[in-house]
C-alpha cells in the first residue's frame, strides 16, 4: 500500500536523523574534557611530544654595544647604607639630567663585603669602578681591579690608597687644612696650635698641619690630642694654653665635637679658631663659641641649586658627600667622548691639567692618584656661613 510505503519511508528518515544527532552530540561530548559518557571507550593515550634539548649556554656576556659598562660600588646595606644610597641616587640623577645613553651604571652593594661586590662587578664585564666609599674597602679591592686592568675612582678621603690604578675623589683634609692655614697666616696668624682627636682622621689632620707650617717655616706651638668627652677636651685645652702663645688653633674634628670643644677654647684663648672640611654643614653656625672661625671647603654655589632637584626626586635633601656620585658620572661622561668601542677606559684622560668642573667646583686628578680641588674659605657668623675667600674658577696649569 502507498500509505504503508510512505510510513516506512518516514520512519527510515527519522531514524537517519536520530543517528546523525547522536553522532553530533557524541562529537561535542568528545570535545569536552569535563564530561565523559559512562559508555564511552577509554581515551587513547598519545606519546608525549619530543622535547628539544636547550641550546648550550654561552659564557659570553650580553653585548651592550651602545653603552660602556660602569660599576658603582657603594654600601646599600649596613651602617653606611644612607650615605651609599644618596651617592647612588646622585649618580642616577646625573645620568637622567645629562640624557646620557652611552653609559650603563650598575650598582653593587659593598655593605656585605667590598671584595664580593668587586668580584661580581668584574665578572659582569664592567670596565670602570666608581667607589667604594671607605678607604679600607678601596684598599681591599685594588688588587682585584688591577689584575683585571680596571681603574678605580674612589669616593674615600683616604690619601693612602691612591696610586697604582686607584684615584681618590673624596674631599682630602690636608688640602682644606693647607688652604685655611695659609689664609690665616695672610691675615695675621704667625704661631699655630692644634687640637687633634684620637683616631685615624686626627692623625692625618695633625700631619697636614705640621706639613703646611713646616714648609713655610711657621711655628706650631703645641698640638694636643683628646678623646670625645668634655673632661678630655677641657684638659687638652688647658695643656695647650700652658705651652705658649698662639694666634690660631686648628680643631680637626666633626661638627658635633667641635661645638663641644669651642667653648673651652674661647674661654682659654683669644686666638682665631680654624676648622676642616668636616665643618661644611650649616649646623656649625649654631655654636656661639665658634663665631668668627674659618674653615676651607669646596664651593657650595652650584651644589645648593642642585639640592632642590635632588629633593624633588627623592623627597629629602642629600648628605653633602652625595655630590661625589653626581660629579663622578659627569667626569666619565666627558671622558666617554674619547672612549671608543669596547676598549679599556682611557685612564690617561683623568690626568688633564685643565681639570674638570662639577657640583663641587673645579678639580683635577694628579699623577699620584690624588685629586686637587679649588677650595673656598668660609667664616662662621651668627646668621650662618659666609664666604670670605672664594674658590678659584679653575686650577690653572
Amino acid at each position: 500500500m502507498v500509505y504503508a510505503a510512505g510510513v516506512k519511508q518516514n520512519v527510515m528518515r527519522r531514524s537517519a536523523f536520530v543517528r546523525r544527532g547522536v553522532v553530533i552530540i557524541g562529537l561535542l561530548l568528545a570535545g569536552c574534557s569535563s564530561v565523559v559518557p559512562k559508555s564511552a571507550p577509554p581515551p587513547v593515550v598519545q606519546a608525549p611530544p619530543v622535547v628539544q634539548a636547550p641550546p648550550p649556554v654561552s659564557n659570553e656576556l650580553p653585548q651592550d654595544v651602545d653603552r660602556h659598562r660602569i660599576a658603582l660600588l657603594v654600601p646599600t646595606t649596613g651602617p653606611y647604607a644612607g650615605l651609599g644610597a644618596s651617592i647612588a641616587n646622585a649618580a642616577d640623577l646625573a645620568i637622567i639630567q645629562t640624557s646620557n645613553k652611552r653609559l650603563r651604571v650598575t650598582k653593587y652593594d659593598t655593605g656585605a663585603g667590598a671584595v664580593a661586590a668587586a668580584q661580581h662587578a668584574i665578572a659582569d664585564g664592567n670596565q670602570l669602578i666608581l667607589g667604594p666609599l671607605l678607604g679600607n674597602d678601596a684598599r681591599e679591592i685594588a688588587p682585584l681591579a688591577r689584575s683585571a686592568h680596571i681603574p678605580i675612582i674612589s669616593f674615600t678621603n683616604d690619601a693612602t690608597v691612591a696610586g697604582d690604578g686607584v684615584w681618590v675623589m673624596g674631599f682630602l683634609p690636608q688640602q682644606a687644612i693647607a688652604r685655611v692655614v695659609n689664609y690665616a697666616h695672610a691675615h695675621g696668624a704667625h704661631n699655630f696650635a692644634g687640637l687633634i682627636p684620637n683616631g685615624v682622621y686626627g692623625e692625618r689632620a695633625g700631619a697636614a698641619l705640621l706639613k703646611t707650617t713646616r714648609e713655610e717655616g711657621w711655628p706650631v706651638v703645641s698640638m694636643q690630642t683628646y678623646s670625645p668627652s668634655p673632661a678630655s677636651m677641657s684638659a687638652a685645652v688647658s695643656r695647650l694654653n700652658k705651652a705658649g702663645h698662639y694666634d690660631a688653633v686648628l680643631i680637626a674634628d666633626s661638627v658635633r665635637d667641635s661645638r663641644l670643644l669651642g667653648p673651652f677654647v674661647k674661654h682659654g684663648s683669644a686666638a682665631r679658631i680654624l676648622g676642616t672640611e668636616l665643618w661644611n654643614d650649616r649646623s656649625i653656625a649654631s655654636s656661639p663659641a665658634l663665631t668668627g672661625a674659618w674653615f676651607a671647603s669646596v664651593s657650595d654655589g652650584v651644589y645648593n641649586q642642585w639640592v632642590a632637584s635632588y629633593r624633588s626626586n627623592y623627597g629629602k635633601a642629600p648628605p653633602r658627600i652625595a655630590s661625589l656620585g653626581y660629579d663622578a658620572v659627569l667626569l666619565v661622561t666627558r671622558i666617554a667622548n674619547s672612549w671608543h668601542g669596547k676598549g679599556a677606559f682611557p685612564v690617561q684622560k683623568l690626568v688633564d691639567k685643565s681639570g674638570f668642573s662639577g657640583l663641587d667646583g673645579a678639580f683635577r686628578f694628579l699623577p699620584d692618584g690624588l685629586s686637587e680641588r679649588a677650595l673656598q674659605v668660609n667664616q662662621i657668623s651668627p646668621t650662618g656661613i659666609r664666604v670670605v675667600s672664594p674658590a678659584p674658577a679653575s686650577l690653572g696649569n
